[in-house]
């Protein structure tokens, strides 16, 4: 990613040679998992604060917090993969 920003940013040819690259399924699927891990970790980030204010350290709650961060992160990597399709 960092190559094509890199290559985007060079010239109006290296653009428009990313763009059509980005365009593809396969760049699509790529970007989507990629998008989908920095989400699920961003998640169980919020969930660790929350967690260090005290807020559900029994192991009840715990599971439900656990619970709670796959449910949001589906809902969220949903809603990032309709928005790169």
């Amino acid at each position: 990613m960092l190559y094509a920003l890199d290559k985007s940013l060079s010239s109006e040819e290296g653009f428009a040679a990313v763009k059509a690259c980005l365009t593809s399924t396969l760049a699509k699927l790529v970007i989507w998992g990629l998008l989908s891990a920095l989400l699920y970790h961003l998640v169980a980030g919020i969930r660790h604060l929350i967690m260090d204010a005290g807020i559900g350290e029994t192991l009840e709650g715990g599971k439900l917090g656990s619970k709670i961060v796959i449910a949001v992160s589906v809902v969220v990597i949903v809603l990032a993969g309709v928005w790169i399709w």
